[in-house]
């Protein structure tokens, strides 16, 4: 792995785990057993190396996305599958992020907006069209709106005020929004999906202890 990937997978871990703002350079480069001289050799401050560990996760969220689309037997499936892959970073991920990005990296943060509000957006739009056609979602909704109010609740998890850090659970406060969410787009056929997919993931937990 060439260095530069590696200070990128280093603070990348460390910035999930303890947010943005916490995490210093001296603390990077000590956990890579290099000098922080080595480190400015390849990015020329913290706000670059902010920025490149959010670049690298927006490429990854939009490779993510592509793939649940792709490999999901319908729009409730490709729901449980992004479920799946939240959940694979919950117990590492610092709610406190967003904030730090918002504050402290303006111009980072600004791009991430951006993805969020195009990308993001339109892949919701497209997970509530496939729905409706499959009759798995009900078709009188108003997808330009109820796709902004998924975006939007997507990240009300991250919230200080609502839900504190240590008071609640990143991973339950997700879950209950997934599933609120879901339940009430769906039509009848989609809510035996629904629960057809929550026995699966049920069973499938069970056989992993």
């Amino acid at each position: 792995m060439e260095m530069k990937e590696r200070i990128q997978q280093k603070a990348r871990e460390l910035f999930m785990r303890y947010g943005f703002r916490s995490v210093t350079m001296d603390e990077i480069a000590g956990q890579l057993g290099i000098s922080k001289k080595t480190l400015y050799q390849f990015f020329e401050d913290k706000d670059a190396l902010v920025e490149s560990v959010m670049q690298g996760e927006m490429t990854y969220m939009e490779s993510e996305c592509n793939r649940q689309n792709n490999e999901a037997e319908n729009a409730i499936d490709e729901m449980f599958k992004d479920m799946d892959s939240m959940e694979s970073v919950m117990d590492s991920l610092n709610p406190q992020i967003i904030f730090d990005l918002e504050k402290f990296y303006p111009k980072t943060f600004d791009k991430f907006k951006q993805h969020k509000n195009t990308f993001l957006l339109d892949i919701i739009k497209k997970n509530l069209r496939r729905g409706i056609q499959e009759e798995l979602y009900r078709n009188e909704i108003d997808v330009d709106i109820v796709a902004k109010f998924r975006l939007e609740s997507s990240f009300i998890m991250f919230s200080q005020d609502l839900f504190p850090y240590g008071k609640y659970s990143l991973l339950k406060v997700s879950s209950e929004i997934y599933h609120h969410y879901l339940h009430g787009i769906s039509t009848a056929k989609g809510k035996k999906f629904i629960e057809k997919y929550i026995l699966q993931r049920q069973k499938n937990k069970s056989l992993a202890v």
